[in-house]
């Protein structure tokens, strides 16, 4: 990885970055006030933010609830895609919540998203169920994967 690239813990002052890779990425991005929300009351969750020369680029969202944490969102804008900084982001995030106690992870990935399946796979996610009709846009199931820190 280039020695530009940081990882930190994201915060209200980085919510116009977050959402700018957020819009970016999902075709239904979270609101502002989801993210204000996440950052300042709700008592699980951990953002890490992936910068590049002081800009974020990336972001992963976890919500750690005792020993379990569950991946809310992950994303890296779009230009900065095809260098693996997804995977290292998500490590990131893995080590972050085996530190905080996680035991496991989860997340749900859409089940035509073959390239994050195949990273989360590669990074030793295992497929478990299948939510029907779970994305709202288009009613496309996802695949709950999970993997044992």
């Amino acid at each position: 990885m280039n020695k530009s690239l940081t990882f930190r813990l994201l915060n209200q002052s980085d919510i116009d970055d977050i959402l700018k890779i957020e819009n970016e990425s999902f075709t239904m991005p979270w609101s502002r006030t989801a993210f204000q929300n996440e950052l300042s009351t709700n008592q699980y969750a951990v953002y890490i933010g992936l910068e590049e020369d002081g800009k974020v680029i990336g972001y992963c969202g976890t919500w750690i609830v005792i020993d379990e944490a569950q991946i809310t969102n992950v994303a890296i804008l779009p230009q900065y895609r095809g260098r693996k900084l997804g995977e290292a982001l998500m490590r990131q995030a893995m080590e972050v919540a085996s530190e905080r106690g996680a035991k496991s992870m989860t997340l749900e990935v859409r089940v035509t998203n073959y390239i994050a399946q195949s990273l989360y796979r590669k990074l030793g996610f295992q497929d478990g169920a299948i939510r029907k009709n779970y994305y709202s846009d288009n009613q496309e199931d996802a695949l709950v994967m999970w993997v044992n820190l």
